[in-house]
């Protein structure tokens, strides 16, 4: 038989270069290796990266072969927060965790807490229309303190308004695990590093805060919520793996959502198009109503902005993996322990599935033109036996989000910002995203405004 061949890629004398771009712009240098083919071997320093760019090879190492590829790139520095929750392990015990964890987003209980869901959304409508005509703000802020506002009392049945430090602590976890990923691991830990220092700083922040509710949650009569699964009969001798799980929930849970949704309001902004049918459709199905859960399917087109929301920006843009044995994807040798990644972001445009792949078009989510389309073309939740069990929960919310501010308000980018993709462990708008607030007009507006 004959011997597989070695995928193309840069060449070595690409070495800086790739590193440069693995420092400053990880999309740029996914997006430069893809033009090398559908596999592609990305040598930087001593460590080869093998790249995944076509739906049936993504398939092959997430579906058909998933038991050879285990969490890859960053695992260790994510378990120094994550522990071995849901995202971060393997084998038998994240089979354990994902069968606790997935009765909680069964579809009828998430048709239960979609009254709670809109009810959240519209206390962020309330606080939007209030920084009308005064000035620019983060809306990346506000977002992250609406989902978490939203897992909080949904499926921890809790609030976690007084936590408000959750969301600067995870995007300082973000970051050291993104700068151990680019250093490949080489700075010592110990280094007193501003970085470094505050993800230590953001760590403890989040254990106290995950010790805080659980031993609320211990004290309280026992209850059917997602920290009832994960502290089972309430033993506190599991405490350090619930609390790495609960952890891995509160970011999970609010992350992709809140990434998905500013970019969403960036696009909306520049396709004023997109604006008038979201607004009309939200006015149309809801009137002055909250939405609930059996409005999803008449907010069709909204959904259809969310799915091509996470086309060109998927909160998830990479899936990184470790190959356990040696392995073969389209004629190319992968060997035993290979970084490979497959890259949802340069997938999500390619060519041959996408046509015009860079631009903003809900209309590719119809179901006519989408028919025919390979499944694995389009995976922003990730797919195979991993496929992300809260996708169905963070739809429901992303698309309550966009109909009941479309309704009434506007949301436009500060003039001259430049708004810049940041590869993370999500995909955020680097240095945050700066919008102002306008009314739209609506009877409901007018009432609230006058009350």
């Amino acid at each position: 038989m004959a011997r597989a061949a070695v995928p193309p890629g840069p060449p070595r004398r690409s070495t800086f270069s790739l590193l440069r771009k693995l420092f400053t712009d990880r999309l740029a240098l996914m997006t430069d290796a893809a033009a090398y083919g559908d596999v592609v071997r990305v040598a930087i320093g001593p460590k080869s990266l093998y790249l995944v760019n076509h739906p049936e090879h993504a398939k092959h190492v997430l579906a058909d072969n998933a038991a050879n590829y285990h969490k890859g790139i960053g695992l260790r520095e994510a378990k120094a927060v994550l522990g071995e929750g849901l995202l971060t392990s393997d084998g038998e015990v994240w089979r354990q965790q994902r069968r606790r964890v997935s009765p909680v987003f069964q579809a009828k209980r998430v048709a239960a807490h979609a009254g709670l869901v809109a009810s959240e959304v519209d206390g962020l409508v309330r606080r939007l229309r209030a920084r009308e005509g005064h000035g620019a703000l983060e809306i990346g802020h506000e977002l992250t303190g609406l989902t978490l506002g939203v897992l909080g009392r949904a499926l921890l049945e809790t609030d976690l308004g007084p936590y408000a430090s959750l969301g600067h602590s995870f995007e300082a976890v973000q970051d050291q695990a993104m700068f151990r990923a680019v250093t490949l691991g080489m700075v010592p830990r110990w280094l007193p590093l501003r970085i470094q220092r505050r993800f230590r700083s953001s760590r403890a922040d989040l254990f106290r805060v995950a010790d805080e509710l659980l031993d609320r949650h211990l004290a309280e009569p026992p209850g059917a919520d997602l920290l009832r699964r994960l502290v089972p009969g309430g033993d506190r001798a599991d405490r350090a793996q619930a609390r790495a799980e609960l952890i891995t929930v509160l970011l999970a849970g609010h992350e992709t959502t809140s990434s998905t949704l500013g970019w969403a309001f960036h696009l909306i902004d520049r396709h004023p198009e997109v604006a008038q049918r979201l607004h009309e459709e939200a006015v149309e199905v809801l009137g002055d109503r909250l939405p609930g859960y059996d409005d999803l399917h008449r907010l069709r087109y909204t959904a259809m902005v969310v799915e091509e929301v996470m086309r060109l920006y998927p909160p998830v843009w990479l899936l990184p993996r470790v190959a356990q044995e040696a392995d073969e994807i389209a004629g190319y040798r992968i060997p035993a322990g290979a970084d490979v990644v497959v890259v949802p972001y340069t997938m999500h445009r390619h060519p041959e599935f996408w046509a015009d792949p860079g631009r903003f078009d809900p209309e590719r989510f119809h179901p006519d033109r989408a028919a025919g389309r390979p499944r694995y073309a389009y995976i922003p939740f990730g797919a195979g036996p991993r496929f992300c069990v809260g996708n169905t929960f963070g739809m429901m919310e992303a698309v309550f989000v966009l109909a009941q501010v479309s309704r009434e308000l506007r949301l436009s980018t500060v003039s001259g910002y430049r708004v810049v993709p940041e590869g993370m462990l999500s995909l955020r708008v680097r240095g945050g995203l700066p919008m102002t607030v306008h009314a739209v007009g609506t009877s409901r507006g007018r009432l609230a405004a006058a009350a």
